[in-house]
């Protein structure tokens, strides 16, 4: 009777998670409006991503042109990132979670956000924790576009020098 019928329910609930196992990736895309906080972060519904595999420099960073003069490419970055997505919808495939408890994902309209902003200069490849887009920050380097058109501290860097002071 009662243990039976309980055996026949926790083996229908088993089938059930097995059958579910491949939609459970899917589950978790993120998809919307985004609104970019800077050039490597956006928000979709309230919740924060984090760009995977790029790092750009930061909304206060300043970078040199070719004639040497400052230029706020940071504020540059984050504007370019807004421009592109424009009210395009973003779909997110989580990677990771950071410390932050920010998502860290690879962002798609068309196509890959992060692949754009290494492309065009607005970005690095964030060779710590990924070489997905080092291919594509060579080709920008040699291009000399974006922050490649003058010279730059990287943004890792240029965050740990705030911090030591």
């Amino acid at each position: 009777g009662m243990i039976l019928r309980r055996l026949i329910l926790l083996r229908t609930m088993a089938l059930v998670f097995v059958l579910m196992a491949p939609f459970q990736a899917t589950a978790e895309t993120l998809s919307g409006r985004a609104s970019v906080i800077d050039g490597d972060t956006i928000e979709i519904h309230g919740q924060r991503v984090r760009l995977a595999g790029i790092d750009a420099p930061e909304m206060s960073q300043q970078c040199l042109d070719a004639e040497s003069h400052h230029w706020r490419c940071g504020q540059r970055a984050a504007n370019q990132l807004a421009d592109h997505i424009g009210t395009r919808t973003v779909s997110c495939e989580p990677e990771d979670w950071d410390r932050y408890g920010r998502m860290v994902a690879i962002c798609t309209t068309d196509s890959d956000l992060g692949a754009w902003m290494v492309q065009n200069g607005w970005a690095v490849a964030y060779r710590r924790y990924s070489d997905l887009y080092a291919a594509a920050e060579d080709q920008a380097h040699r291009a000399q576009v974006g922050m490649w058109s003058g010279s730059f501290q990287n943004p890792a860097d240029w965050r740990n020098l705030r911090k030591a002071n």
